[in-house]
């Protein structure tokens, strides 16, 4: 049995995204709020909360720094932002935060259901829409079919790539340890090398960089 939070001033948008996750996700019970202090009476009152679904514009606006408090205070609750900004910035400044995921309004129900079905299994999920806009924007080297992006990868080591592969599916360093079969701290040190060859500041640039530059989203 999944629990999930939606938290969502428009009652319209919290109904509809109900009736999706309830058909799309077989023992789904679901919790509605309206405002921020709502979601943190929810998972004070409810204990296993798998999902809070959260809208960055919903009254009791929090920044970054409550963000991290509730990460926290919750570790075993996984959170996504769902919002109709398909910004690149808000995107990876939420997921830079700690978030598991980023769910535009924009996408169907589909999309949202297997998004949701990803954050819930422990996946980080990041929409196909950010790939698009690092492609157009291009803010790094490694581009899709472009030999830079050619040449960072052949420098990488078998290991390493299997350990890219691994990121770019928003495995953990602790998951990513135990399907290679090898030490957490070693996956640390390739994931580190592997962030310094492709030029990027950390996992989450990195995984969405290498799902452009292969096309798989």
């Amino acid at each position: 049995m999944y629990k999930i939070v939606i938290a969502d001033d428009h009652g319209l948008y919290r109904r509809g995204l109900r009736l999706a996750l309830t058909a799309g996700i077989e023992g789904v019970e679901i919790f509605e709020a309206t405002c921020f202090d709502a979601v943190i009476g929810l998972l004070a009152e409810h204990e296993c909360v798998s999902l809070a679904m959260l809208d960055l514009n919903m009254p009791g606006l929090f920044s970054q720094e409550v963000i991290g408090d509730v990460l926290a205070a919750y570790p075993n609750t996984r959170f996504a932002i769902v919002s109709g900004n398909d910004s690149r910035s808000e995107i990876l400044t939420a997921l830079n935060v700690g978030l598991h995921g980023y769910i535009v309004k924009s996408q169907s129900d589909e999309e949202v259901v297997l998004a949701v079905r990803e954050i819930l299994s422990g996946r980080i999920y990041v929409p196909a829409l950010l790939s698009r806009h690092l492609s157009h924007e291009q803010p790094l080297d490694i581009r899709h079919g472009s030999s830079a992006g050619a040449g960072a990868l052949e420098r990488l080591t078998s290991r390493q790539k299997d350990v890219l592969r691994l990121m770019a599916e928003g495995y953990s360093n602790k998951e990513i340890a135990r399907d290679l079969d090898i030490a957490e701290a070693t996956t640390k040190i390739h994931a580190a090398a592997i962030m310094r060859e492709l030029g990027v500041r950390n996992r989450t640039e990195a995984a969405v960089l290498i799902k452009t530059w292969l096309g798989t989203v």
